[in-house]
């Protein structure tokens, strides 16, 4: 079976590009305007890393890339803009901060006109102060043709997109956008990361769509630590952490059944198999420890018997005391960039290069490998059926 083709815009370090292509797609452009990130994602080109069969990325602003050469080629563009402006941890300002890329992410749709895209960003931005400027995106991308005018207010061309809606009829809707939220851990992934996506059709082909079910839950990891016991014993530990299991007791003994999906996928699901990084020498590549952790009020780090706290994209302040482990005996140590790199499901054939700080800037910002790969397989599945 051929891939399909893509292109990668804001590609960060990769985590969601990476996703897509092993959901199939191989991706024409690569594009990342921080050098750092290019530099790992050329550093994973190599034979035997898992970018190798991707092209050089193109290191700039991706505002000076034309696409146009590239219409009707293309099966899905895909990224994710730029999401301080939308982030609870920045300043909030969306469509006033120069750093809002969704107008390009658009213009490539627009450009393109591929048989389908996803983006993604942070939770933030379903926050109630950034919903006028979110129907503002989905309506752009279900209409990428009309574009804002040159020296137009976004709430100008809102508008004229709202007029458009108003008296279309179905055969000019030019694509079928959902918007929706996902908590990777309900996908398998060893962390609470909830993230929104914009997935959108072309409507020609007449595809339907829906976003796939969650294959894991939290009732179902209760039950295999706190009912069958089914987790100790494949950890093989004795003395059960019951200050992190003790407060699901109850919680587990009004579960009727045994729930038919899979147990979230904890900390030390993802990084038992490591050795301890703060003794003695490691061989295992990005497996280093970093002294300083230590824990504050509201910020207290992973507990290692469910799935992580969001990773952040910092190294102080609020990001430093979520980026921790909180070992058995409770004391607390930072992630590693490899323990950092498991718990947003990146290969390990994928290496960093770099300080800690920087490698953990870029996890914080990517998409958990597997969470993309779901969603941009299920895209696969529908796109293939259409031909």
């Amino acid at each position: 079976m051929s891939n399909l083709s893509a292109i990668e815009l804001f590609a960060g370090a990769g985590g969601l590009g990476l996703g897509i292509s092993k959901a199939g797609f191989s991706p024409q452009i690569v594009a990342e305007w921080d050098r750092a990130s290019c530099a790992n994602l050329r550093l994973n080109r190599f034979a035997g890393r898992p970018l190798r069969n991707w092209p050089d990325p193109i290191e700039g602003d991706v505002r000076a890339i034309d696409f146009r050469s590239l219409e009707n080629k293309i099966d899905l563009v895909s990224g994710g803009p730029p999401c301080q402006p939308f982030s609870l941890g920045g300043k909030h300002q969306a469509q006033n901060d120069d750093r809002d890329m969704w107008p390009e992410a658009v213009r490539a749709v627009r450009e393109v006109r591929p048989k389908a895209f996803v983006f993604e960003n942070v939770k933030g931005l379903t926050r109630q102060s950034f919903a006028t400027y979110v129907a503002y995106i989905e309506l752009q991308l279900r209409y990428p043709s009309i574009a804002k005018k040159k020296d137009e207010a976004w709430s100008e061309h809102l508008v004229r997109l709202q007029q458009h809606e108003v008296g279309r009829t179905k055969e000019r809707e030019e694509y079928r956008v959902l918007f929706f939220q996902l908590n990777a851990a309900d996908y398998g992934v060893p962390q609470k990361r909830e993230r929104v996506m914009f997935v959108g059709f072309r409507a020609d082909l007449g595809i339907r769509w829906s976003p796939p079910q969650p294959t894991h839950s939290i009732d179902s990891m209760i039950w295999s630590q706190c009912r069958s016991n089914d987790y100790w014993e494949r950890h093989e530990v004795r003395n059960k952490d019951w200050v992190n299991s003790a407060r699901n007791l109850a919680a587990a003994f009004r579960l009727g059944s045994k729930p038919k999906q899979k147990p979230w996928v904890t900390t030390r699901d993802a990084i038992a198999d490591l050795p301890d990084p703060e003794f003695g020498k490691c061989d295992v590549a990005n497996h280093r420890f970093q002294a300083g952790a230590r824990s504050y009020p509201g910020h207290t780090g992973s507990p290692l018997d469910e799935p992580a706290k969001t990773l952040k994209a910092g190294v102080h302040g609020v990001p430093g005391g979520e980026n921790m482990l909180v070992k058995s005996d409770g004391t607390v140590r930072y992630f590693t960039v490899r323990e950092s790199a498991r718990l947003q499901t990146f290969p390990d054939t994928y290496v960093f290069e770099g300080s800690w700080s920087e490698s953990m800037r870029q996890l914080g910002n990517a998409v958990p490998v597997t969470l993309a790969k779901i969603v941009a397989s299920d895209i696969a599945k529908k796109l293939r059926a259409n031909t």
